[in-house]
């Protein structure tokens, strides 16, 4: 029997998983099932009330103090809806929140993914003791989370930290629904736009592409292909880095100049490649962004990793349970 412990709930498309973890952040368990969105969400959460009460029932039920929830939105967040996030076919207007704080008995809280993983990042990751943080996603898409003066900050209606949307030129990839957005230029879909259309180009003038043959093939090029190549030192996929890099670190030079951060941390894309991105990047902050706040500034690789998702979930409960004891 744990005396204090945690769940925390990672509600995705693909997967779920319920975390087990203490107030120390050390996490104890965690159990993973298939999503299977085709059956329609009640029957996933029953799947998850059936494995969180195997684990409460070994962890004992008296020493649960919290429920965290991490989902991809749209949602909201202080009243605990689910408002059919993409990955979640069906799952329109779900009250999630109550419905496991009425099974469970106990104080149980929704965030968004980006935001549950600035949470992660911000009090056991790369942005460990900041008090104005930024996360960045830099995964499928590019969100954000923002922590401000200690303090996640989410918006009027939970849009804060939409910073894919922001457009950094007239045209280009699209991402957010929107032509040269952010999202556009740093996302893994976004990327996989910007190699078809540069590839393209230099096949079409007959030029060769090591990674690319044919022009038909040109639409199944990934951002994972993209970066084996760069680091292999294939030209043209090196170009492909250079421009979202170059996006990336425009786009960063605003955040700087606007927040004025001490902590930038980049997940996913960003982090498993840093080392082709970050010389790139750091060129532009220093042309693009104010000295004084680009110096007090750091811009860091997620720390987590593939364990980002294990403690979201948890740590928006412990979050949570900070601010009520304050």
């Amino acid at each position: 029997m744990i005396e204090n412990y945690y769940l925390g709930f990672d509600i995705g498309g693909t997967k779920c998983s319920i975390s087990v973890g203490g107030e120390d952040l050390e996490l104890f368990e965690k159990s993973v099932f298939p999503t299977n969105v085709e059956r329609g969400p009640y029957e996933v959460i029953d799947e998850i009330k059936h494995n969180a009460h195997l684990l409460i029932r070994k962890y004992g039920k008296e020493g649960l103090k919290g429920i965290g929830i991490s989902c991809g939105g749209p949602l909201d967040s202080e009243k605990g809806i689910i408002y059919s996030p993409p990955n979640l076919p069906g799952w329109d207007s779900i009250p999630i929140t109550e419905i496991f704080k009425k099974e469970f008995g106990v104080k149980t809280s929704l965030q968004n993914d980006a935001n549950a993983c600035a949470l992660a990042e911000w009090l056991m990751g790369s942005g460990k003791g900041t008090d104005n943080m930024i996360f960045l996603t830099f995964g499928t898409g590019m969100g954000a989370g923002l922590i401000l003066n200690r303090r996640l900050y989410s918006g009027t209606n939970d849009l804060g930290g939409e910073v894919g949307h922001i457009r950094l030129a007239e045209d280009g990839p699209v991402g957010f629904g929107k032509a040269g957005s952010f999202e556009g230029f740093c996302s893994g879909g976004g990327i996989a736009q910007l190699a078809e259309s540069v590839v393209l180009k230099k096949l079409e003038s007959g030029q060769k592409v090591s990674f690319c043959e044919n022009v038909e093939d040109a639409s199944n090029i990934t951002a994972k292909t993209v970066a084996e190549y760069a680091r292999k030192g294939d030209e043209t996929a090196k170009q492909i880095i250079e421009i979202s890099a170059t996006y990336l670190g425009n786009a960063l030079a605003y955040l700087v100049d606007i927040l004025n951060p001490q902590c930038i941390v980049i997940g996913s894309i960003y982090s498993r490649n840093e080392d082709m991105f970050k010389p790139i990047v750091d060129k532009v902050l220093e042309a693009e962004a104010i000295p004084s706040a680009r110096e007090v500034c750091r811009i860091a690789p997620a720390a987590l990793g593939e364990k980002t998702g294990d403690y979201a979930a948890l740590c928006v409960s412990l979050y949570n349970d900070q601010l009520s004891r304050n």
